[in-house]
Formats: structure tokens, sequence, C-alpha cells
């Protein structure tokens, strides 16, 4: 690995690292709102809820971004594909383009 794509790398753990901790903040703002509509709840009840909640607050996350990623994964295969025929279609017009101008040469330095 050269220190390019280990720079990449560690920038890439730090962000990962970043949007966890931001997406627990979140977790547990929304599980405190949460919390507060229920006003009978007792402490320890209130803790309870909030912790489920957060859990399934980075559950809900999680899964959104594996799905977001692998639906980038997805269109990325499905781009390549269709670059690369988009390229062979191209260089082949370039050859049958190349080809009928030689020919054409051809012809008129015959005739």
């Amino acid at each position: 690995m050269t220190a390019g794509e280990e720079e990449r790398a560690l920038v890439a753990q730090i962000e990962g690292h970043l949007l966890l901790a931001a997406t627990r903040e979140e977790g547990r703002r929304a599980a405190a709102r949460l919390a507060n509509r229920v006003g009978w709840l007792t402490d320890a009840q209130r803790a309870d809820l909030e912790g489920h909640f957060e859990a399934e607050y980075l559950s809900l996350a999680g899964k959104s971004w594996r799905r977001t990623s692998e639906r980038g994964e997805q269109l990325r295969r499905e781009y390549e594909t269709r670059y690369r025929s988009l390229r062979q279609r191209l260089l082949a017009c370039f050859l049958l383009t190349c080809a009928l101008l030689a020919a054409t040469v051809l012809l008129t330095l015959t005739v």
C-alpha cells in the first residue's frame, strides 16, 4: 500500500468514526425528545427507553448506510459496463471509418 493509499484509508476511517459519533449523538437527542414526551416514566424506565431507542436508531442508520453503499456499488458496476460497451462501439466505429478511408484512398490511387 502506498503512502497516498494509507492516508486515504486513514482519512476514511476517521470520517467513519466521526459519522458514527454524530449519528450516536443524533440518536441520543431523538431518544431524549421521545422520553420527554412520555412524562410518566421513571428515571430507570427513561434510561431504558433512551438506550433502546438509541440502539434502534444506530441499527437503522447502519442498514441505511449499507443499502446506500450497495446501491452505489451496483450503479458503479452498471455504469462501468455501459462505459465499456460505449468505448467498444466507439473503437469499432473508428476502425470502420479508418478502413473506409483507407479503401477510399486505395481506390482513388488505383483509378
